[in-house]
C-alpha cells in the first residue's frame, strides 16, 4: 500500500515537471517566432520572409552570405558568384553536393527575395472589359 503511494506521487511529481518544461518550451518557441517576425520586418512583408525562410529552408542574410553580396541590387555579382561557386563543387571535379545544394538553396532565396520586392504590375480594369469584348 505504501508503495502504491510512493509510486503515485513520483508519477504526479513527474508529471508536473514534465508540464512545466514543455510549457517554458513553448512559451520560449513563441517569443523567437515573434522574434524573428519582428527582425523580419513585420506586417505582410515580415510575414512573407517568415513564409520564404520556412519554403527554402534559409534566410535572405545567410544566403547572401554565401553568395558573397552585401545587396539584393547586385544580380551580376550574384549571377557570377553562383556560376563559380557550382562549378568549384561540381562533383566531377571532387566538390561537395552539400556545399552545391547550399548554394542552390541561396539562390533560390535571393531570388525569392526579388522577386516579392519587385513591383507586379496592376492591370487597369478598364483595358481588360474592352479587351474581353469583341
Amino acid at each position: 500500500m505504501v508503495m502504491a503511494k510512493y509510486l503515485a506521487q513520483i508519477i504526479v511529481l513527474g508529471t508536473r515537471v514534465i508540464g512545466r518544461a514543455f510549457a517554458k518550451a513553448l512559451r520560449q518557441e513563441i517569443a523567437a517566432s515573434q522574434e524573428a517576425a519582428r527582425r523580419a520586418g513585420g506586417g505582410k512583408q515580415g510575414a512573407d520572409r517568415v513564409a520564404a525562410n520556412a519554403r527554402t529552408g534559409i534566410t535572405l542574410d545567410e544566403a547572401m552570405r554565401i553568395l558573397n553580396v552585401d545587396k539584393l541590387d547586385q544580380k551580376d555579382v550574384i549571377e557570377k558568384n553562383y556560376r563559380f561557386l557550382m562549378e568549384v563543387n561540381d562533383r566531377s571535379k571532387s566538390g561537395s553536393f552539400y556545399l552545391q545544394s547550399k548554394v542552390v538553396r541561396a539562390k533560390e532565396r535571393i531570388d525569392e527575395e526579388l522577386q516579392n520586392i519587385t513591383p507586379k504590375p496592376e492591370s487597369n480594369s478598364a483595358e481588360t472589359e474592352s479587351q474581353k469584348q469583341p
